[in-house]
Formats: structure tokens, sequence, C-alpha cells
């Protein structure tokens, strides 16, 4: 008789959970996804620039040492038949 009752109350309370879940999950992840917008908003307002301004933000370091295309040994061959 206790078990039949365990699983009962088992079953009730998942009932419930799942029940809370599906009201409470999704007004939890607007909430999330209205703060990621509101983040994103305010950042790329700080970052705004003036129209025409060009900004770099990577510049590539040159290779020092490297062989430019134009140098280099060349060697001629023949065909052997």
């Amino acid at each position: 008789m206790e078990f039949i009752n365990f699983l009962l109350i088992a079953i009730l309370v998942i009932y419930i959970i799942r029940s809370l879940a599906r009201i409470l999950l999704p007004m939890l992840f607007q909430k999330v996804v209205n703060n990621a917008q509101q983040h994103q908003h305010q950042s790329s307002r700080s970052q705004s620039t003036k129209e025409g301004k060009i900004t770099v933000d990577y510049i590539p370091q040159t290779k020092k040492g490297a062989i430019p295309d134009s140098e280099g040994d060349f060697v001629d061959y023949e065909e052997i038949k």
C-alpha cells in the first residue's frame, strides 16, 4: 500500500513540475533574450562611429625573412625521352 501511495505522489509531483516548467521556462528564456538584446544594443550604441569613418581592427603581421615570389632559384630542365 505504501508503494502505491509513493507512486501516486511521485507521479503527481512530476506532473506539477512539468506543468510549471511549461509556464515558467518560456518566460525565463524571453527574459534572457531581452537582456541579451539590450546588452547588444547598448554596446553597439557606445561603439557608434561617424558616418564615413573607417576603423581597422586587425592588421596582419608581415613575414620578415620570407622570400618574395620574384626571387629564388630557377633550374632549367630538359625533357628526357
